[in-house]
């Protein structure tokens, strides 16, 4: 029941106040910490003199030592916290609060729509690229579009509803294991030929970890684009979700992305690129409307809102179901 309260109010917090740059300039982000965990076990173990076997067997190693870590921090931090009575209270809210990214992921991906309403195709490819790794150069105005809209669907699953399962269900420990485990992934999770091997292990699990949220995620959208966008919007939303979230390469983040494909009535994904590197893939919900723009984006992020706050008041309603069932 705890852990139901305090993520109630951190997800009240994080949409209220999200991550103001002021506050990260002297202190690292915790985000920013478990990054260099990872740098430093990626640069201590993944040399390029070693085997392939050696390779996964190191990253395997490695990612164990990371989540070991961090689940220890989250016990010892928990503990202080007890200790700290009320004030202990306050802190664990905004540390949840901190590791989740309702409002950050809507004003980085809002950014990429002003800047292209006011600077046009170079401003849009420059806003765009602090949120995707996609070559920026390498898309026109829908595709910096739909690089906004996909990561905005993506980011609810693994920026939003998978961090706050983790605490809802084991609390710090579990939270913070699952953000080392996520930023492991986003660095080291890729198919090319450094971490093919060394990081094998973390996108594996990383796809474990994800499997809940992911299809919890696309429900969300559907009923998000029910209030925003009505009845037939949220019907095409988990229609096309079914139908399309296998077209994906990752076996999770097709669910959101199709479920908004199917809530704009637009095609999202296709043919991009990342580091030279052509990736082919079909479109998701292709009979939707291709050309997309700004207003798109904003559309989007309603839902996403939307989605957000029937996630929140899920939370408590969760809480009071056990209390009645108990």
């Amino acid at each position: 029941m705890y852990t139901l309260y305090v993520l109630f109010l951190a997800l009240l917090v994080d949409r209220a106040v999200g991550d103001p740059e002021s506050a990260w300039s002297r202190i690292p982000h915790p985000v920013v910490l478990f990054g260099r965990a990872v740098g430093f076990c990626e640069r201590q173990f993944n040399h390029r003199g070693l085997s392939e076997r050696d390779r996964r067997a190191y990253g395997i190693m490695a990612i164990l030592a990371l989540l070991i870590a961090s689940v220890m921090a989250g016990v010892l931090m928990s503990r202080l916290f007890v200790y700290a009575s009320f004030f202990g209270v306050v802190a664990e809210i905004i540390v949840v609060a901190v590791l989740l990214a309702q409002k950050s992921l809507v004003d980085h991906v809002g950014a990429v729509a002003q800047a292209l309403r006011k600077e046009g195709i170079v401003g849009g490819r420059r806003a765009v690229s602090m949120v995707v790794g996609r070559d920026p150069n390498t898309l026109d105005r829908a595709g910096v579009c739909r690089a906004a809209i996909e990561t905005l669907a993506e980011n609810f699953s693994d920026g939003v509803v998978a961090p706050a399962l983790f605490y809802a269900v084991f609390g710090l420990p579990g939270l913070f294991a699952y953000k080392m485990l996520n930023t492991a992934d986003s660095m080291i999770g890729h198919m090319t030929p450094r971490y093919r091997q060394f990081g094998w292990a973390s996108a594996k699990l990383d796809d474990i970890a994800n499997w809940p949220a992911a299809r919890l995620s696309a429900v969300l959208i559907a009923l998000g684009t029910w209030f925003r966008r009505g009845k037939p919007s949220a019907r095409q939303s988990i229609s096309v979700a079914l139908r399309d979230h296998g077209l994906h390469r990752s076996p999770n983040s097709g669910w959101p992305e199709s479920a908004m494909a199917g809530s704009l009535d637009i095609a999202l994904a296709g043919p991009r690129t990342y580091a030279g590197e052509e990736v082919m893939e079909p479109m998701q919900n292709s009979a939707g409307r291709k050309n997309i723009g700004p207003t798109d984006i904003d559309s989007a992020i309603e839902v996403f809102w939307a989605a957000c706050s029937i996630f929140t008041v899920l939370v408590p309603m969760t809480a009071l179901f056990f209390i009645l069932v108990l």
